[in-house]
């Protein structure tokens, strides 16, 4: 399922991304510019800034990746017209886009809902409108498994929440608290098919999902407010109840190799390095 939301791009931010092509177009390894972020999501306001992904030739990657150059940010008059506006973009190349289609993760295709490619200097060879679409797809074949380790991990948050507020560990609590919230607003995304945004925009996501329990967001909020096993067990029951989920034999096991044995089949994330 694509974005829920028009685009909302307004005369501003488009007279802006009309500027910045012409800028960076000029450039010899320009390959492709990209225009994406909230605007494209259909949660701009008239203040956001424009993202943009700007596609460049492997050489002048490999040249700016030697001195961690790999952002674009500017906000000059001659670019942005409007207050407190400005452009942001990631310098990345053909083949990194080949590879969010192959295997990138959910926030990285959600990077690419409703994004429009907004030049190309070959598009009839580098086809990256296609990659642009094919990249923001729901990956149906990850849906399943990942369903269970949502679910192996909201059992094990209903264990911490508990286990925390017993203690009065605090920072426990809210931790686990956070980590239910997320990962129940996960598997009702991906029961609807809804790529997951990062945290910024995932709880927009939710609310524009058809299929949810009642009360969800409501749920969410007080989990979050005042953490603990009432408020937890309120907002575990509503999202495990919802459906017959397809859950995993062991949860427990699940859990561990999702989150103590990740390190075994992939560097581990910077929070557990």
């Amino acid at each position: 399922m694509a974005s829920m939301r028009e685009p909302n791009f307004q005369a501003h931010h488009l007279r802006t991304v009309s500027r910045l092509v012409e800028r960076l177009s000029a450039d010899p390894c320009s390959v492709a510019i990209i225009i994406g972020g909230s605007q494209a999501k259909g949660l701009g306001k008239e203040t956001s800034d424009v993202d943009f992904c700007w596609v460049v030739t492997d050489e002048e990657h490999e040249r700016r990746r030697a001195t961690g150059a790999l952002v674009y940010c500017a906000s000059d008059e001659g670019l942005v017209d409007y207050p407190g506006g400005y452009v942001d973009g990631k310098i990345v190349t053909h083949d990194f886009l080949r590879k969010v289609r192959d295997r990138g993760s959910e926030p990285a295709r959600a990077a690419f809902l409703g994004a429009m490619v907004a030049w190309s200097r070959r598009p009839e060879i580098d086809r990256v409108d296609e990659l642009v679409r094919a990249i923001a797809t729901y990956p149906e074949h990850e849906r399943a498994h990942k369903m269970q380790g949502f679910i192996a991990q909201l059992e094990a948050m209903r264990y911490y929440v508990e286990s925390a507020e017993q203690h009065d560990n605090r920072y426990l609590l809210n931790w686990a608290a956070c980590r239910a919230v997320l990962f129940g607003y996960r598997l009702i995304l991906a029961h609807n098919r809804i790529l997951y945004p990062y945290h910024k925009w995932v709880r927009a996501f939710v609310t524009d999902a058809p299929e949810k329990p009642e009360d969800l967001l409501r749920l969410a909020d007080a989990l979050i407010e005042a953490p603990g096993k009432r408020t937890g067990e309120a907002f575990f029951q509503a999202v495990l109840s919802f459906r017959d989920w397809d859950r995993p034999a062991q949860w427990q096991t699940r859990f561990m190799d999702d989150s103590e044995l990740n390190w075994l089949h992939a560097p581990p994330p910077l929070e557990d390095a």
